[in-house]
């Protein structure tokens, strides 16, 4: 074996015969580093190179084997470096306490070479299988994080794209998107601290209703320039096709959904159900199916709350912008009727911060 690849011996004893003696056993097929004492050996078995193994003497003076023992295995440095004792203490009851201390195995003196050497030998191979074995764990855990990460961008950059398409023919601001997005996040880790919806709305389901809420209008795509661009209120008539748009929005995601696979574990399904259903009414006069109460999906009852009121303090041709204050009020009136009571409450407590994040996000 060459010199490089061999494993490393640390011996402990007080008495250098003792010492001698082992090295000269084992001198060929190992590296070999000696300690007279217990801070010798602490010190040296916290250094580099580490041992893979330590033949630890018992009776010493000052700090006896035991107790260096302890103190490696309450050291996470050191801990997992096996221990073998060597001593002349062969009752049944001395093994038992070494090996409570945290010895892997206990050799008698006066040695038995080949008893040493198969002993040695088998530790030495056990740790190094171990070693392997966490290595190969550690780069395993290494390449899913790394592939876990490419994803999850690929993830962001899918919906980036989708939202930015959105963009291009809505004639809203991109200041719009991403205030609502920050008013869904807020909304959400707001409402999970409440009873009943820790698990429904845990951080990987928040971090997507937020990173899904800029699509939520995305079904706009498909309405004609002379409805979603009309610089005026809409008639009846051109409302009812504006009314498509969840429906557009819904079917685009889906489509994409498709090309995954498993659409009920996509990342996108918040935003399909965020675009369908953030219309809706939590009293069922809403669109695009008129759903009532807990039929909404969660994600649509959030998206509603925060995609009003940012409609309420925006200017719009039809309508001037609502101060914060009256928007506020108009979203507690619509409390039961219009939006989830349990998401207005939440509302109510976060009107300051959803005041801030739309002067942060301003047009």
């Amino acid at each position: 074996m060459s010199e490089d690849a061999r494993a490393t011996l640390l011996i402990v004893d007080d008495e250098p015969v003792n010492i001698a003696v082992l090295m000269d056993l084992l001198k060929r097929d190992y590296r070999l580093v000696a300690a007279r004492n217990g801070e010798q050996a602490l010190a040296r078995a916290a250094g580099e190179p580490a041992p893979d193994l330590i033949l630890l003497d018992v009776m010493m003076p000052e700090m006896d084997g035991h107790e260096v023992c302890r103190r490696l295995k309450a050291d996470p440095a050191t801990r997992d470096i096996p221990v073998i004792f060597v001593t002349a203490m062969s009752d049944e009851q001395d093994e038992a306490a070494g090996l409570a201390v945290g010895a892997v195995d206990y050799l008698t003196k006066p040695i038995s070479p080949p008893i040493v050497e198969a002993r040695v030998g088998n530790h030495v191979a056990l740790t190094r299988a171990r070693k392997l074995l966490a290595d190969q764990n550690r780069l395993l855990e290494e390449q899913v994080a790394e592939r876990t990460r490419e994803l999850a961008t690929t993830q962001d950059i899918t919906i980036l794209a989708m939202a930015s398409l959105a963009e291009t023919r809505d004639n809203e601001t991109g200041n719009h998107i991403r205030r609502t997005q920050h008013y869904v996040k807020a909304l959400a880790e707001a409402l999970s601290q409440r009873p009943g919806y820790a698990e429904r709305l845990d951080e990987r389901t928040v971090d997507l209703l937020y990173k899904s809420a800029p699509l939520h209008d995305i079904g706009k795509v498909g309405i004609p320039d002379h409805v979603l661009l009309k610089p005026g209120k809409l008639t009846a008539e051109e409302f009812a096709v504006m009314k498509h748009h969840p429906a557009y929005g819904r079917d685009a995601i889906a489509s994409a959904e498709a090309l995954l696979g498993d659409r009920d574990s996509s990342f996108l399904r918040y935003a399909r159900e965020i675009a369908y259903t953030h219309h809706e009414k939590w009293d069922g006069s809403g669109y695009p199916e008129g759903l009532a109460g807990e039929a909404i999906p969660l994600s649509g009852r959030l998206m509603a709350v925060a995609d009003v009121y940012d409609a309420l303090i925006c200017k719009r041709v039809y309508k001037p912008p609502f101060s914060h204050e009256r928007a506020v009020e108009i979203i507690v009136e619509g409390k039961g009727r219009h939006f989830d009571p349990t998401v207005v409450e939440v509302f109510e407590e976060l009107a300051e911060a959803f005041r801030t994040i739309a002067a942060r996000f301003s047009d």
